[in-house]
């Protein structure tokens, strides 16, 4: 299966200056992406999609494939990343090179292992679903059987739509919520339905303690933490 790797990396960002090429623990945080992605033999091409000139700079000195400059105007706060995979494909189904999937890999991730990453490609591989993405157990007290949305007269009813909330935590059914370091869909998919999930979706367990998502300077304090623990 021809597989390929997408690393999104846009300027501007507005939570962490710069935060794509900032030093964490004296490393841009898009090397730590970049090192993953290139060790796995699974992903055919590695590419780096980007407007900025600094951020393209750091990839190439990365030895990471830079094929094309992102259009501005697919680099906005508001531009859905489906928008950026779509249109990375295009420029290469242009060029006549078409790939039947796609591993989305977003850089405020920067804690996965190659042994995840392959183990991610794999079972979306043996899986046949239409995609697959990488999860973290919901926390009981968050579990949707245990929360509540509001109902057309202004009173609580379980999210889930049952009419009885499940009393005990051990019957609770596990929840997962989507923790942005993996996505793979199906090239298909992603250009006839315009979604990163499709009609079957796989599944893969993140480890928490790898977990970082950058999006703050907060975030970015905990991933200079876990580092230093795990130094210790």
């Amino acid at each position: 299966m021809r597989i390929l790797g997408i690393i999104p990396a846009r300027g501007g960002s507005k939570g962490v200056p710069d935060k794509n090429i900032r030093l964490l623990d004296g490393k841009p945080l898009l090397q730590y992406t970049a090192e993953i992605a290139l060790q796995s033999n699974y992903l055919t091409e590695v590419i780096l999609s980007s407007e900025e000139e600094a951020i393209i700079t750091v990839a190439k000195d990365l030895e990471i494939h830079v094929p094309f400059i992102r259009p501005s105007a697919l680099a906005q706060d508001s531009t859905p990343t489906i928008d950026v995979i779509i249109h990375a494909l295009q420029w290469f189904e242009n060029a006549g090179v078409f790939f039947d999937a796609v591993c989305l890999l977003q850089t405020t991730s920067p804690f996965r292992t190659i042994d995840f990453l392959n183990n991610a490609i794999e079972k979306f591989i043996e899986s046949d679903c239409d995609s697959l993405v990488s999860v973290q157990k919901v926390p009981h007290e968050y579990n949707p059987h245990w929360t509540f949305e509001v109902n057309p007269q202004g009173n609580l009813r379980i999210t889930t739509g049952e009419n009885q909330i499940i009393s005990r935590r051990q019957e609770l059914p596990n929840a997962y919520h989507r923790d942005g370091s993996i996505y793979i869909t199906k090239t298909q998919v992603l250009l006839k339905e315009h979604s990163l999930y499709g009609k079957s979706v796989a599944y893969i367990e993140s480890n928490p303690e790898y977990y970082v998502n950058i999006d703050t300077m907060g975030d970015w304090e905990k991933a200079e933490q876990m580092i230093k623990n795990n130094q210790k």
